[in-house]
């Protein structure tokens, strides 16, 4: 047998032995993923969907690769050392079988986490290394480093995975020699998904979704809504309560696009171009959609979009930016406060105050600004940095520190009063807070928190977010907030959520404000147009 490269068949062709030897019927979206592998670059990223078959499609590739070249070392890794040595365990099968490569594994040569093909050059380094992600492979050669879905939710839940995650792959540049490639499969499962990363790195990237077409309307309370293609496949909401809706019987389509025969009133998805209908009809669609727990693990593993799988409770999107700093402004002797066009008429400023250890909190402090309907304005929200108090020497008064720095904060927005918490550190600072603020007219009060860290933050947060009372200023929406709200998840108690906390903290001391006393249900309302002359007491003698 010819062992000149030029003279072997490519890689669909290789396939295709194997595809009529197993009795399959090649979709097109596989001939596509064949050729892109063939022809990658030396940084290729393949995004496909869930049941898109491409650890199969990877040991066929891998086989072939040893057909081509038997010199050949890949390091496969994925998210466990298990599921590594399942691939391996594939390719070998697939070489034992293939016509092309049967030849080249001799028995009892190795095991499944490394084994050398007939062939090999380097009896050192094995043709295939299986190992997990996570495991060391510092001592490893390789001409490819694969890494088929190694983003799963175990490795990505909080910020410090995901950087070990990328810590390890960044093992794989060493690993590899000089020329070779790495290869990376799978879908993504955070909203900095480690593939985007690679994308902007200029990696050579093929997606392949379930559904070309996509249009999506978050609540339809209306009949009729404008769908900018003609959709194949029409769902209704996630997981359980989820299904396909039929045309002509749930909706009809219209020049514009869609009209229900009655307002659905929860989530639906239009969708056309499916990748695979053969294998994905109806009946699996709606199966799969309702198991699929939230929207997000839908749109991340079918529709290939960097969502965490879980649900996002705290999603910083629904905050509303502005751009404003607040005005003192005088008139009839007296104050008040504006934000633009807006008077504010409370503020509450919470620090949770931290000692700035290696590993500690940051020292947080937000401003919490409402006006006279109750919304919300998250005007300040930074971390306070250096001792709690630095002072002079020789007077003993403090002239430095975080809380001076609190105090130019309290001056800059005229703050009426700061909340301490008092949990750790926290404990003696309110009465070094108190002197550090002699002469602002700024009282200082202590709030000891004993409820779970997870639970304050929700109940603080999440109800303004989805009323769409919450908004931010631009700075806080451009600092560390933003990723921390994006991360939060309940089901973690070691998670960064300072900024977060002490949001939530402020927003607990913000009083609830009515506009009006709710009168009877059936009290026909009058509005006094004339001027309040004011309350009097007036004394009769009847």
């Amino acid at each position: 047998m010819s062992t000149d490269p030029e003279k072997k068949v490519s890689l669909l062709v290789f396939f295709l032995i194997w595809a009529k030897r197993m009795r399959w019927e090649v979709p097109d979206i596989h001939v596509q993923a064949l050729i892109w592998l063939e022809a990658k670059g030396p940084l290729a990223v393949l995004r496909c969907f869930r049941g898109f078959g491409k650890s199969t499609i990877l040991a066929i590739y891998n086989a072939w690769r040893y057909y081509r070249d038997p010199t050949f070392r890949i390091l496969h890794q994925s998210e466990a050392d298990g599921t590594a040595y399942k691939t391996s365990r594939d390719t070998q099968n697939v070489i034992r079988n293939h016509p092309l490569t049967r030849h080249l594994l001799p028995p009892n040569q190795g095991t499944v986490e490394q084994w050398w093909v007939e062939g090999a050059a380097d009896f050192r380094n094995a043709s295939m290394f299986a190992k997990g992600i996570l495991s060391n492979v510092t001592s490893a050669r390789a001409d490819e480093c694969q890494n088929d879905d190694v983003e799963v939710p175990r490795n990505i839940q909080t910020p410090e995975a995901r950087e070990k995650l990328r810590y390890r792959l960044g093992e794989q540049t060493h690993i590899l020699v000089p020329g070779g490639s790495k290869l990376f499969i799978g879908t993504p499962h955070t909203h900095d998904s480690l593939y985007d990363e690679l994308e902007t790195m200029g990696a050579d990237c093929l997606t392949i979704r379930m559904f070309k077409h996509e249009h999506r309307i978050e609540l339809a309370k209306d009949l009729a809504y404008r769908v900018p293609f003609v959709p194949d496949v029409v769902f209704s909401g996630i997981g359980k309560l989820s299904r396909v809706l039929v045309e002509g019987k749930d909706y009809r389509l219209v020049d514009a696009g869609i009209e229900f025969s009655e307002p659905p009133g929860t989530l639906i998805d239009c969708y056309a171009g499916s990748a695979w209908p053969k294998r994905f009809n109806l009946e699996e669609l709606e199966r799969r959609r309702r198991e699929t727990r939230t929207i997000n693990e839908w749109d991340s593993q079918y529709q290939l979009h960097s969502k965490p799988v879980t649900q996002v409770r705290l999603d910083p999107a629904r905050m509303i930016p502005y751009d404003m700093v607040p005005e003192i402004r005088y008139a009839n002797g007296a104050c008040a406060m504006y934000l633009g066009p807006v008077q504010i008429v409370g503020a509450a400023a919470y620090w949770d105050c931290s000692l700035g250890k290696i590993k500690s909190d940051a020292s947080a402090f937000s401003l919490v600004l409402t006006d006279e309907r109750g919304r919300l304005y998250w005007h300040v929200c930074k971390g306070l940095e250096g001792e709690i108090a630095e002072f002079d020497e020789r007077t003993g008064r403090i002239i430095g520190g975080q809380v001076h720095q609190v105090r130019e904060l309290v001056i800059k927005y005229q703050i009426p009063r700061v909340v301490v918490e008092t949990n750790g550190p926290g404990g003696f600072v309110p009465t070094i807070l108190r002197q550090a603020l002699k002469g602002t007219g700024c009282g200082v009060g202590e709030e000891h928190s004993s409820t779970n860290k997870q639970k304050r933050i929700l109940d603080a947060l999440e109800s303004p977010l989805s009323a769409g009372f919450l908004w931010a200023h631009i700075d806080v929406l451009r600092g560390p907030l933003w990723d921390q709200m994006r991360d939060f998840n309940p089901a973690v108690t070691d998670q960064a959520d300072d900024y977060l906390d002490s949001g939530a903290g402020a927003i607990a001391q913000t009083p609830v404000r009515i506009g009006r006393i709710v009168g009877k249900p059936t009290e026909v309302r009058q509005d006094h147009w004339r001027t309040n002359a004011g309350v009097h007491e007036v004394q009769v003698d009847y």
